[in-house]
């Protein structure tokens, strides 16, 4: 009996202490439906870790098929239309009278009241990319109403369907799956590995120490047991995934909280997250570590840089152990998902002798501060939120073919906030407008126009790597596809296609005039931009004129002539 009583009362504090973080949930259940027509499933979940955000919804199961139903989730009225080559693609917002909004994304045909307004809208602004607020009377639907048809448009890898809850008011995006969707789980999440840091020192400047893990009666502890350090401040990060029942895939977490001797001082909860804070993702991985190769570790504490967000800490904490003495801590360290199935990770935490902090010399970046580094050839200026941790800057430039690179910091250490970079330029004055500043980062290069003033050349970016000036007067390349040429007849197709293709691969305008009147080219992943012929196209006899531009304004201009 008293052992029972224990339990309870460890129990009950553990509890308490998980409260004390994280107030309850009270959203509501089973207000929506199945968005989707056919068996629920998801291949990705609510914060998800992905490059440079986390998922921020459910990636619902279409069988591997595009075109399946889409159905409304409530009652409502659709108040926001998308269409964009990458990230949502055909996406369709529908508010909810219980003041909040649901997101439906990657779709392909909308309902055809809905596509013939989205249509009239597009001519109207000629514009195929368009961002639509729709009036509240407009476009009602009821719950289970077909509103689309399921596809692959957009930054989506293969076809399903993006699905987000959102709180109408904040537009803050929170977890479906604390609102009831009928998906079954009851598997707890793996941990996989902790890694353990010296938090004298930025986490920039150090390789964690990664210990593997086993799991002894139900618990997770670190191979050889007690963990040992020879620092006086000691963090955390996790790895881990969870899995759902039937499935799998390997998803994201919901949470994770840190407990030292029986108190619980940090830790984060996957809800509640706005697209202006997605990109504090990495702020929570261990940013140096993933971007090496390594595995996605979660922090669990906030880095000095990373205010509020998905963390919270006990009052007068940081998420930082302080150890004073050579007494052992006790850590746990609980993991859930949004069905509140738990794992725990235990072990002991002692303090060796404290080694000798190192010094450093040379100009120290700071978080939370306002940060310049300028010479004559090169300077930029960060805000005070522009980054997580501080380290210490790096700086070198190089000859190459093109003329000079500027090598800014390292890509290990990523950015918050676009900040303006400027570099001085040599090049004839009647040139300036055709400059661009070219940046390589991350094995990904991007192209800007760099805007002239007073001999320096500016833009801006938010990543640290290799940055450049170089002259572009190239303009497009556009051919056209799909067999079509000038002089066709295109009687028995259905649509026509072309590809522009810029040196810098920025493609910012793509007009196509029929018989000198706008024509709605989609361009669905940036590749191909296709016409579907609608009745703007009448039979007979016509001339296009496709007009594309880069980003410094060359420009390229091509004719055709075809019957229909």
């Amino acid at each position: 009996m008293k052992k029972y009583l224990l339990l309870i009362i460890v129990l009950l504090f553990g509890s308490a202490s998980f409260a004390q973080l994280f107030p309850e949930k009270n959203y509501p259940k089973h207000y929506f439906q199945w968005p989707v027509g056919t068996e629920p499933g998801i291949v990705a979940n609510f914060g998800e870790l992905r490059p440079n955000h986390y998922h921020m919804g459910l990636d619902c199961r279409t069988e591997s098929r595009v075109n399946l139903s889409v159905l409304a989730a409530a009652d409502g009225y659709v108040s926001k239309i998308n269409i964009d080559p990458t990230g949502f693609g055909r996406a369709l917002y529908i508010s909810h009278p219980n003041g909040m909004t649901t997101l439906y994304a990657h779709l392909n045909d909308f309902s055809p009241e809905i596509e013939n307004y989205i249509e009239e809208q597009q001519y109207k602004l000629k514009q195929w990319r368009v961002q639509i607020e729709v009036p509240a009377d407009l476009l009602k639907v009821s719950k289970g109403q077909l509103i689309a048809r399921s596809g692959n448009t957009g930054g989506s890898q293969g076809p399903h369907l993006h699905f987000e809850v959102r709180d109408t008011k904040t537009d803050k995006v929170l977890n479906p799956l604390l609102m009831g969707f009928p998906i079954e789980d009851n598997i707890a999440p793996v941990i996989l590995k902790l890694a353990v840091y010296d938090r004298r020192y930025s986490t920039y400047e150090q390789t964690p120490k990664i210990y593997a893990l086993k799991k002894v009666n139900g618990v997770y502890q670190p191979l050889g047991g007690k963990i040992k350090v020879n620092t006086d401040k000691v963090s955390f990060a996790i790895s881990a995934f969870d899995k759902y029942t039937g499935s799998t895939n390997q998803n994201g977490i919901y949470s994770a909280i840190l407990f030292n001797n029986d108190k619980a001082i940090s830790g984060f909860e996957m809800d509640s997250i706005s697209y202006d804070e997605t990109r504090f993702l990495n702020a929570h991985i261990d940013f140096k570590t993933r971007n090496n190769g390594g595995p996605f570790l979660q922090y669990l504490s906030p880095l000095p840089g990373y205010k509020d967000g998905i963390y919270k800490t006990a009052k007068g904490e940081n998420g930082i152990i302080t150890l004073s003495d050579e007494n052992t801590h006790d850590i746990k360290i609980e993991v859930a998902d949004a069905q509140n199935n738990s794992s725990v990770l235990k072990f002991d935490l002692v303090k060796e002798a404290v080694s000798e902090k190192k010094n450093t010399p040379g100009l120290v970046f700071e978080p939370n501060t306002i940060n310049i580094f300028e010479n004559d050839k090169f300077s930029f200026y960060m805000k005070d939120s522009a980054i997580y941790d501080y380290f210490h800057f790096k700086f070198r430039e190089a000859p190459n073919a093109l003329g000079t690179a500027y090598y800014l910091q390292d890509d290990d250490v990523p950015v918050q906030q676009y900040y303006p970079i400027k570099i001085k330029g040599n090049f004839n004055i009647e040139d300036t407008g055709k400059i661009e500043m070219k940046m390589n980062s991350h094995g990904r290069t991007k192209f800007k126009k760099a805007v002239y003033k007073n001999g320096w050349y500016e833009s801006s970016f938010r990543d640290f790597g290799m940055f450049q000036l170089i002259l572009d007067k190239t303009p497009p390349v556009v051919a056209p596809l799909w067999g079509f040429r000038d002089g066709a007849d295109v009687s028995k197709i259905n649509k026509i296609a072309f590809s522009a293709i810029d040196n810098t691969e920025e493609i910012v305008d793509f007009t196509g005039l029929l018989d000198g009147q706008w024509l709605l080219f989609s361009n669905d992943k940036g590749k191909t931009f296709i016409y579907n012929f609608d009745k703007y196209c009448t039979p007979g006899e016509h001339s296009l004129e496709l007009i594309v531009k880069d980003v410094v304004g060359n420009e390229t201009r091509r004719m055709y002539r075809f019957r229909r």
